[in-house]
């Protein structure tokens, strides 16, 4: 195709992808399996690294990625959610899918879907990243679930190493309103026999992974003593224990990776969208739950200095938002509110009502209008809250440069 075509033909694919999303979340692996059925089931010629936890799981799927290609391994990394294009959640060797092979991907999984049992947004496209990573012949996928484990659409491969991150309350409706539900959710990832790294859990996290182990004859190890030797290319110091669950995972499932390959592949990790100094006045992070929001606050503590943040802030509705605010107003010399581009965002009225009487706090019509408005103050500038409001933020800084830089004019 030449290259107006690719745009027209992948604009209406993604267009056709995103309109799947009024079907919500689904959870349960039927849709899945009979999708990658018909797709000639891609993920049993695949080696995966399974990953699952509430924070961090982003980080620790890109570092072991890293480490993987510094090693001469071609990898496949399958995550979400993206932040500009939704080519990100899909990568080979850092590179995202092209536009042509989306095209590729989703018209052939359009003509094979079952119209009375239609498969959702995120089965479709973890059923596109699959038949994608066959199709280019990936030695090893670094696999990131996407809500939960037990009921997850990644939930249909046997990894050699399932990974759990620290967990954490977060997308209760979903997942159970108690840290021993969630855990027993991200637990569902566990093969029987199949090794499993979990970082740092508090004890009712722990006693459901230790359970589930037992159950499935799986070893068990905890990656629990931060990497302090080596450098690592995410700041805060919450990445350091990120890097250990890495480091670990890339041993128990015995992939080759030597002394040089495990420092070029820390050093040169790359994630955007968590703690990513984008120019001198602004950063961003799309923490979206307190716990996160705690290590965002420590991070600043430890990067920036003593001085308060201009908070550029917006959030979903069903997120623990006034737990986030509380965290973040230790932080805070100003909140800037905006709504963000999602059916499920939080209006500003009702973040505002979360935030102390003491701070300013200012609703914006748009992400735009919060960026210009934060010119007229001195504070370098947090973007928080999503990485919904991450993505939004980085497409209107991309297209237009300088928008904050100079500060006052």
């Amino acid at each position: 195709m030449l290259k107006t075509q690719v745009n027209v033909a992948y604009r209406a694919a993604i267009d056709w992808l995103f309109g799947t999303q009024f079907r919500g979340v689904k959870l349960g692996l039927d849709n899945i399996r009979s999708l990658l059925a018909l797709l000639g089931e891609p993920q049993k010629d695949l080696r995966f690294v399974h990953v699952a936890g509430t924070n961090g799981k982003g980080s620790v799927c890109a570092m072991i990625a890293s480490i993987c290609r510094a090693s001469g391994i071609k990898t496949g990394l399958f995550t979400s959610p993206h932040l500009v294009r939704f080519n990100e959640r899909i990568q080979i060797n850092g590179l995202p899918i092209d536009d042509a092979e989306v095209v590729r991907g989703i018209d052939r999984i359009r003509a094979l879907i079952d119209e009375e049992r239609h498969p959702t947004f995120f089965e479709i496209a973890t059923a596109l990243a699959f038949d994608y990573f066959q199709c280019q012949g990936v030695d090893l996928v670094v696999l990131e679930t996407g809500l939960g484990g037990r009921l997850d659409a990644t939930n249909v491969v046997v990894p050699l190493v399932s990974v759990l991150t620290p967990i954490d309350l977060d997308h209760q409706k979903w997942l159970g309103y108690t840290l021993g539900e969630i855990a027993a959710e991200k637990a569902g990832i566990i093969k029987q026999g199949v090794p499993i790294v979990s970082g740092p859990q508090v004890a009712e996290v722990r006693k459901v992974i230790e359970l589930t182990a037992a159950e499935h004859s799986s070893p068990l190890t905890y990656a629990e003593k931060p990497v302090e030797d080596l450098f690592i290319g995410l700041a805060g110091s919450h990445q350091r224990m990120n890097a250990a669950i890495a480091l670990e995972a890339i041993r128990e499932a015995a992939i080759p990776a030597d002394s040089q390959a495990l420092r070029e592949g820390l050093a040169n990790v790359y994630w955007p969208g968590r703690f990513q100094r984008v120019d001198q006045r602004i950063i961003l992070d799309g923490a979206h739950n307190p716990a996160a929001t705690k290590r965002v606050v420590e991070t600043w503590r430890e990067c920036v200095g003593p001085q308060r943040a201009t908070i550029l802030f917006g959030g979903l509705c069903d997120k623990d938002l006034r737990g986030m605010i509380a965290t973040l107003s230790t932080l805070a010399a100003r909140f800037l509110i905006v709504p963000i581009r999602s059916q499920r965002a939080a209006l500003p009225a009702d973040i505002e009502s979360f935030v102390p009487q003491r701070i300013p706090a200012i609703q914006c019509a748009s992400v735009e209008h919060a960026l210009k408005l934060a010119r007229r103050f001195d504070e370098q500038v947090l973007v928080t809250g999503s990485l919904f409001l991450v993505g939004e933020t980085l497409a209107i800084l991309d297209s237009v440069p300088g928008v904050l830089q100079t500060g006052n004019q």
